[in-house]
């Protein structure tokens, strides 16, 4: 880790900007939360931030408000929240004070008055379009609120916001909260210096959101495996037709090339073996078990891989020291096409021996739905950030960080 934490500097008594990912799923009205994960994911830092008497500030966006005030977008459900998950944390009563915008006189005001232990939370930094534009006027408005900058959003590091990255232009030092400094460890540690051998498992529908990840990786592991909607693209390039299965045309020859430098490398790419297919995309389709060597029926898609498959990798996962896993096996929210993506995560939990990495929202809502995501090494909060993270890009908002 190359930047200050907050473990670098002195809080007390200090008015600390902290920006959080308090970007959570809320009910059609917005008036309720219907899962806490991004908030409960943040309160080490802000615990360890109170224990140390700052005085707190934090700062999200949620939703797309599209730089106008939408109650639908309100973060004042999660002040609520937070103060439920901070009095159960600290075992005494804490009142998060809510501020109905994210700067103005009145937002200012309440900045000035916070007392040692005290919580502010700001109005969506959303309901302003400079935020996303990284206004260096709208972040240096920001940054008058505080004496510090903690970025603990790493579910935002991959945008240069102004809450971001504009801010650290006039609040020094910027440094990394507890979960931004967990999450780049876990990362950097897989790409830099993995345990060996090191499986990288990619799933999810498309390829194009995928080839420089699986461009990168390749560089670096001993085993790749492709599965989920993007497999398909692979088989094609192989020369096997897929019937309805999803394929992307224009990207046959980038998973060509793939293939190609896989062998160059000495790396093993492993790819759907057999696939469960289904006439119709839903959960009570016919389906029938295909071997992925022969041509598919025109009119059937693959929605899952198969038992052989499923056996393939899990002899893979079972000898790994070090596993990335991002993106499902197969359509996972039908019930019926899970059993390969349940069939990871499981074969995941059950490695012990090994540093286990999983990211991208899909995967993590299967790893949660299997009730072993404590099994697991690490749960990255940020899909866009660390599929960006693995590409081997740099984030604006760590590399906007203070270095130690």
């Amino acid at each position: 880790m190359s930047k200050l934490t907050i473990r670098d500097i002195d809080l007390a008594n200090k008015r600390v900007f902290v920006r959080v990912d308090f970007n959570v799923p809320l009910t059609e009205d917005g008036s309720a939360i219907t899962d806490d994960t991004r908030i409960r994911a943040t309160l080490p830092t802000i615990k360890y931030a109170l224990q140390h008497n700052a005085k707190l500030i934090l700062a999200s966006h949620l939703g797309r408000p599209k730089g106008k005030v939408n109650p639908k977008y309100s973060l004042r459900p999660v002040a609520a929240r937070l103060s439920e998950l901070l009095a159960k944390e600290l075992g005494k009563a804490v009142k998060v004070i809510f501020a109905t915008d994210c700067i103005g006189e009145e937002t200012a005001k309440l900045a000035s008055e916070l007392g040692a232990g005290q919580v502010l939370l700001l109005e969506n930094l959303r309901y302003h379009a400079e935020e996303e534009a990284n206004d260096p006027a709208f972040s240096k408005k920001l940054a008058s609120l505080a004496e510090l900058y903690v970025n603990d959003a790493f579910g935002s590091a991959h945008r240069a916001h102004a809450s971001t990255e504009g801010i650290t232009h006039f609040l020094k030092p910027a440094v990394a909260g507890l979960l931004m400094e967990k999450e780049i460890t876990y990362l950097s540690k897989a790409l830099e210096n993995p345990e060996k051998p090191f499986v990288a498992i990619i799933g999810g529908s498309k390829i194009s959101g995928k080839i420089d990840v699986v461009n990168n990786l390749l560089d670096k592991v001993d085993t790749l495996v492709i599965v989920g909607g993007m497999a398909y693209t692979f088989q094609r390039a192989l020369g096997v037709t897929t019937g309805k299965s999803l394929v992307e045309e224009d990207r046959i020859d980038m998973a060509k090339a793939a293939l190609d430098k896989a062998k160059a490398k000495g790396v093993q790419l492993l790819l759907p073996v057999d696939n469960i297919l289904a006439d119709k995309f839903a959960d009570d389709a016919k389906t029938q078990l295909w071997d992925c060597s022969v041509n598919f029926p025109a009119d059937w898609q693959g929605l899952d891989i198969g038992p052989k498959s499923i056996t393939a990798i899990e002899k893979v996962i079972a000898t790994a020291k070090t596993i990335v896993w991002n993106g499902p096996a197969g359509v996972f929210e039908f019930p019926n096409f899970a059993k390969g993506t349940n069939a990871i995560a499981k074969a995941i939990a059950a490695n012990k021996a090994c540093i286990s990495i999983i990211g991208g929202g899909d995967s993590v809502s299967a790893i949660n739905k299997t009730g072993l995501a404590d099994q697991i090494t690490h749960i990255s909060t940020g899909g866009g950030a660390s599929l960006e993270f693995l590409e081997g890009k740099k984030l604006p908002g760590v590399e906007a960080l203070t270095d130690k």
